[in-house]
């Protein structure tokens, strides 16, 4: 199966590291070319002279333009640009997300809170709308918009993120629902625990990474690769009759529980705050 991008143009958003610069990574190797998106100008620059650094003869090309998704004229712009680059856009892997807030539902900051809807909600209908506008114009696309296990198995004490990615994934289903007709097909992933400087403390930690492993059929942590190979296909034509689906790329942790984190928050709210004693 040829799961060739050759003479495509896609953005990445989340791309100046993590998931988001492994994706980067593996759409200029199959041919496609990458405008990464993110706030960080200098890891934007330090991912995309890597990737470049590595082309062969029959690799794209990596490029960046700095931008905050939850600010909607820069997301307009930076959709703007990428589409110039080729005079067309051909689909957007959507990583940039995360959660400003975490500990107990009866402690949860609001204004992180509203900060993590905001990027996670607001951010990615901001990036759906204007590139889908571009690949509807272009004849058709895909997006793919990274998700999380904890869209789909509750994370105690996750409150604002869990959540929200659920809302990502409901706005996915609903774009490829109303978009399919203009050949734009929208899918999401939803990884397990992935091997990213984000979740180093998570690895570290040998109570909280020995439960992630009872939890997952293939005891594994993923590797980014495993969230990049799953994104490509989805981009490719070997993906033409796939649109409204959420994938999961975990290992199989669906199957199972989400995660005990008491040995990471407990010191810091204690064993009653995580129960939702609030003093």
């Amino acid at each position: 199966m040829q799961l060739s991008l050759a003479g495509r143009t896609y953005i990445v958003t989340g791309g100046g590291s993590g998931i988001g610069k492994g994706v980067a990574a593996e759409v200029v190797a199959s041919g496609g070319n990458a405008m990464l998106v993110g706030r960080n100008a200098d890891k934007l620059a330090s991912a995309v002279e890597e990737i470049n650094a590595q082309r062969g003869d029959d690799s794209g090309e990596a490029r960046y333009e700095p931008a905050d998704i939850t600010n909607e004229d820069q997301v307009a712009a930076v959709v703007d640009a990428a589409t110039a680059w080729h005079e067309r856009l051909d689909g957007v892997v959507h990583c940039a997300g995360g959660s400003l807030t975490i500990g107990p539902l009866t402690q949860v900051d609001s204004e992180g809170w509203r900060q993590t809807v905001d990027l996670n909600v607001n951010g990615t209908m901001y990036v759906l709308k204007h590139s889908a506008r571009e690949m509807v114009r272009g004849g058709g696309g895909s997006f793919v918009g990274i998700s999380s296990i904890a869209s789909s198995n509750t994370h105690r004490w996750f409150a604002a993120y869990g959540p929200s990615k659920a809302a990502l994934d409901h706005l996915m289903m609903l774009a490829a629902d109303e978009l399919g007709p203009s050949k734009v097909r929208v899918n999401s992933i939803r990884p397990g625990l992935i091997k990213t400087d984000m979740v180093a403390p998570i690895l570290d930690s040998p109570e909280i990474s020995a439960d992630y492993a009872s939890c997952t059929p293939l005891t594994r942590p993923g590797e980014v690769e495993d969230i990049a190979n799953a994104a490509v296909f989805l981009l490719s034509d070997a993906a033409s009759w796939i649109t409204g689906q959420v994938i999961n790329v975990d290992g199989g942790h669906c199957l199972r529980r989400g995660p005990d984190m008491s040995a990471m928050l407990e010191p810091v709210f204690g064993a009653d705050g995580l129960r939702g004693v609030v003093n």
